[in-house]
C-alpha cells in the first residue's frame, strides 16, 4: 500500500499544536447513580449535550481558558455541531467532526491553515440512558453493509465479526484464549487504580476463563462497557500556550489510512488483520514525530474488544505478526511493564467513549502526577485508532 501522505509536507506540522486542556464527566459516579447501584439501561438520566457541556467546562477550566477563546469546534459523531454551537453560544470560524483521532488531525490541519487558533473537541454520549444497541435486530436494516450482508447467519454486531477475527488469529498463530485474557486482566487492574473508572473489582485469568462466551471465542470480559459520559479536549496553536495553566502536550506525529475495499466481505479483517493500514499509518506517524516504537513509553489503542490490542501491537511493530499473544502476558502491558497499555482501564473497564477517553489519559500521563497509575518518566505516548479498517494514530510528547 502506498503511503497516502506526502512526508515532506507532514514534517513541518510536528509540534505546531498542543493539547492544553482536557475534561471528562464522572463515569463511575454517573454509572452507579445516587444510591451507589448501577443505573439500568433505558433509565434516562442524561442527554448527550448535557454530558458534553459538562466535559467542555472542565476542559476549559483545566486549560485556564474561557468559552470566548474558542474559534474552532470539532464534535464527535453523537453530536450535531450546529446544535452544540447554539447551546454553548459559540460561533466557530471553522468546524469539523469525527472520532477523537480524526478531530485532532483535522484541528491540526485547520490551525496550520490559519483558519483558527483554539479548537474545542467535544464528545457526549448518553448511550446507557438511551438504551443504545450496537448489534442485533436494530442494525440489520442496511446502514452497516456487513451486518446486513451476514444477518441471516447471526452476524449482526462488531462482536461477532471480531470473534471471527480472533478465531483466525488462533488458527494461524496458535494464540490462546488465556493469552487474550491477559488484556482484560491488565486493563481491569489499571481501572482499579482510577477512581473515575466504572469497573473497580479486580479479575483474574481464571475469572476471565470462567466468564460466559458472548460470541465464541470472545467472552464477557473481552467486550467494552456501555455507559454515559462526555469528553472534551482543547487544542491550541503551540506558540499560544506559554501562559496557560497546564504543561502543553504536543501533537508530534500522526497518520491516517483506511482499508475499505472488500470490507463487506471481511477480507481485510480476516486476511491481514488490517495490518496494511497499520503499516501505512506507522510510516507516516513515526517519522513525523522522529520516534520509533521503542521510544513509546505509554500506549493506548481503541478497545471496544480486547483483540484490538493484539492487532495494533503487531501492526505497529511492537512485536512480530503472530506474537502478540505472548507479548501481552507476564505483566508486559501493565503499569510497570515494558509497554503499559490503556492505563485508565480503557473502554473495557474505564468507560466506553468511542476512543475519546484515551486522549485525556495519555495527556495526564505525560503531565505526570497520577500516583500509583503513573508511568514513571513518560515522555512519548501513542494512540492507535483501529476500527474496522479505519486506522489513525497520534503521537504525543511533553512540551516545555
Amino acid at each position: 500500500m502506498a503511503v497516502s501522505f506526502d512526508r515532506a509536507r507532514l514534517a513541518p506540522l510536528k509540534d505546531t499544536v498542543a493539547i492544553v486542556g482536557v475534561g471528562e464527566t464522572d463515569y463511575a459516579k454517573d454509572y452507579r447513580g445516587a444510591g451507589g447501584q448501577a443505573v439500568g439501561k433505558g433509565e434516562a438520566r442524561y442527554d448527550s449535550y448535557t454530558l458534553a457541556s459538562r466535559a467542555l467546562k472542565r476542559a476549559l477550566d483545566d486549560a485556564g481558558l474561557r468559552k470566548d477563546d474558542i474559534d474552532g469546534l470539532c464534535t464527535g459523531g453523537t453530536l450535531s455541531g450546529e446544535r452544540a454551537s447554539e447551546q454553548w453560544g459559540v460561533n466557530p470560524r471553522w468546524s469539523g467532526g469525527g472520532d477523537a483521532a480524526q478531530c485532532i488531525i483535522e484541528a491540526t490541519l485547520a490551525i496550520n491553515a490559519g483558519l483558527c487558533t483554539t479548537v474545542a473537541l467535544v464528545y457526549g454520549n448518553a448511550q446507557r440512558s438511551m438504551d443504545t444497541a450496537y448489534g442485533g435486530a436494530r442494525v440489520t436494516g442496511g446502514a452497516i453493509t456487513s451486518y446486513f450482508y451476514y444477518a441471516p447467519w447471526g452476524m449482526t454486531s462488531q462482536g461477532a465479526l471480531y470473534a471471527l477475527f480472533f478465531q483466525r488469529h488462533k488458527l494461524l498463530y496458535g494464540t490462546t484464549e488465556e493469552q487474550l485474557g491477559a488484556v482484560a486482566v491488565a486493563f481491569r487492574k489499571h481501572a482499579c487504580l482510577n477512581p473515575n473508572a466504572v469497573m473497580q473489582t479486580p479479575i483474574t485469568i481464571q475469572d476471565y476463563l470462567d466468564a460466559r462466551y458472548i460470541a465464541e471465542p470472545l467472552r464477557l470480559y473481552d467486550y467494552c462497557l456501555i455507559n454515559d459520559g462526555g469528553v472534551a479536549i482543547i487544542v491550541r496553536r503551540a506558540d499560544m500556550t506559554r501562559d496557560l495553566k497546564q504543561r502543553p502536550i504536543m501533537v508530534s506525529g500522526f497518520g491516517w489510512s483506511e482499508e475499505n475495499v472488500d470490507a463487506t466481505q471481511l477480507r481485510p479483517r480476516l486476511k491481514s488483520f488490517y495490518h496494511g493500514a497499520h503499516h501505512d499509518v506507522a510510516a507516516q506517524a513515526y517519522p513525523m514525530a522522529g520516534v520509533t516504537p521503542k521510544d513509546v513509553d505509554v500506549f493506548a489503542t481503541y478497545d471496544s474488544f480486547s483483540v484490538h490490542l493484539l492487532a495494533s501491537l503487531e501492526g505497529f511493530g511492537f512485536c512480530k505478526e503472530g506474537e502478540a499473544g505472548a507479548f501481552v502476558q507476564g505483566g508486559r502491558i501493565e503499569i510497570g511493564g515494558d509497554l503499559p497499555c490503556n492505563t485508565s482501564g480503557g473502554m473495557l473497564s474505564e468507560s466506553y467513549m468511542q476512543s475519546w477517553n484515551h486522549q485525556p489519559e495519555l495527556v495526564r500521563q505525560l503531565r505526570g502526577g497520577l500516583g500509583h497509575r503513573q508511568v514513571q518518566g513518560a515522555e512519548v505516548a501513542q494512540y492507535v485508532h483501529d476500527v474496522a479498517g479505519k486506522c489513525k494514530s497520534l503521537i504525543y510528547t511533553r512540551g516545555a
